[in-house]
């Protein structure tokens, strides 16, 4: 019986025992920390090349838009859209008969004022001499004071009679101009060599000369040969771009061709906007190398390359994440905070609480965190000027893990 009880207790202290062990396992198995699974590279020195990316249209770098200059209907029109013209071309024709009415009208009234000017010429000459034979008399006193002054004003106004005939005769003729150089209107050549890239009218309508109105736009004439395009930059990366930069240009027209282009010109107003919801946004004009077969209005982006950095220290964009200054100072500092007045220490985290840049430097199987100054960066990698040597092994990744999750002296475990 006695043996049986011993038995019984001594089951019972092992069990016990066995509990115990378990408990304490568990608690520290619960206590031990657990290592968050990273991806590493090292710190490598690269060529980095900063782009600022915008988007825009092509457009011919010489276009001229046409219009005529006279009012009436198109009788000719013997081009068609997509049509190559030369300089000199016949483009269209507008009716010419209310202007070769006012020409003939103009022409009848110059001969007009010239035959007044003659009858003026005429009666200058006959009142000319009366006014010297009445001279003569007059000094004989053979003439009386008041005869020899009305023969005298009706030579001065013979005289001013003639001066307006003859400027009669000047306006005459430059109405006589004006009508022939209208009538020389109704007919538009070409300016240039180009391709009929737009035609706004039709045969037999009726356009609105550009004398006093805007007037009406018949058609657009463009050199295709040289293309540009015009793209919008931010009021954030205007001061980066220069005359002269290298462009990559990707159109949507052409998704297996890259091209490259030249910045030409800079706009030095922002682009005109109806709504001041929008961004300021400035004009950028880049010359296309390539010769190939463009059409204007097609869809550009361009990456206009800013600035360059050759062999310098760089990491992988990802890697360089944010924290605050104060984080350290904040979490060791807890019973400092007791001895200050909630304002101090308001006024104390204020000051501390600095966005600070880091990278994640591995050492054995932990991580610290370090305060680095980057330069330029590029789609993939970003330079950095202080804080990292060369050959460093550095977290990569995941994005979560950098951005969130990784502390100071993190326990961490390396992803294959």
């Amino acid at each position: 019986m006695k043996s049986k009880k011993k038995t019984s207790r001594n089951l019972f202290l092992i069990i016990l025992f066995l509990l115990i062990c378990i408990g304490i396992w568990l608690i520290a198995f619960h206590d031990r920390e657990k290592p968050l699974e990273i991806q590493s590279g090292t710190v490598q020195k690269r060529n980095i090349t900063e782009i600022v990316i915008a988007n825009g249209k092509i457009h011919p770098v010489t276009y001229v838009k046409i219009s005529s200059e006279v009012s009436g209907e198109i009788i000719n029109l013997p081009i068609k859209e997509g049509q190559l013209v030369k300089k000199g071309d016949l483009l269209f024709s507008i009716k010419p008969d209310l202007y070769i009415a006012s020409s003939n009208s103009a022409v009848a009234n110059l001969e007009s004022s010239k035959g007044s000017c003659d009858i003026a010429l005429s009666d200058l000459k006959k009142w000319e001499s009366e006014w010297k034979r009445s001279e003569e008399l007059f000094k004989n006193q053979l003439l009386s004071k008041s005869d020899y002054e009305q023969i005298s004003n009706s030579y001065f106004s013979a005289q001013a009679t003639y001066t307006n005939s003859l400027h009669q005769v000047t306006v005459a003729q430059a109405a006589l101009d004006r009508a022939a150089e209208d009538l020389s209107k109704c007919t538009i050549y070409s300016p240039l060599d180009g391709t009929i890239s737009k035609l706004n009218s039709e045969l037999g309508e009726r356009v609105v000369g550009t004398g006093t109105y805007t007037g009406t736009e018949v058609m657009t004439i463009s050199d295709l040969n040289h293309m540009e395009a015009r793209v919008e930059i931010g009021e954030m990366d205007i001061n980066l771009i220069q005359l002269g930069q290298r462009v990559r240009l990707e159109v949507d027209a052409f998704r297996d061709k890259k091209f490259t282009g030249t910045v030409t010109q800079i706009a030095n107003t922002a682009t005109d906007t109806s709504s001041n919801t929008e961004a300021t946004k400035f004009e950028i004009r880049i010359l296309i190398n390539e010769k190939d077969t463009f059409r204007p209005g097609m869809s550009v982006t361009a990456e206009v390359e800013t600035r360059y950095a050759n062999n310098v220290i760089s990491v992988p964009i990802q890697c360089v994440t944010t924290r605050s200054s104060s984080t350290n100072l904040i979490d060791s500092g807890s019973d400092s905070d007791e001895l200050l007045s909630p304002k101090k220490s308001a006024e104390v985290k204020k000051d501390t609480d600095k966005i600070e840049e880091i990278v994640f430097i591995i050492e054995g199987n932990r991580v610290h965190s370090r305060k680095v100054i980057r330069g330029i960066s590029d789609d993939n990698y970003t330079e950095i000027k202080e804080g990292l040597q060369i050959g460093e092994k550095i977290v990569t990744g995941g994005y979560k893990a950098i951005s969130k999750d990784l502390v100071d002296n993190q326990l961490i475990t390396i992803k294959p």
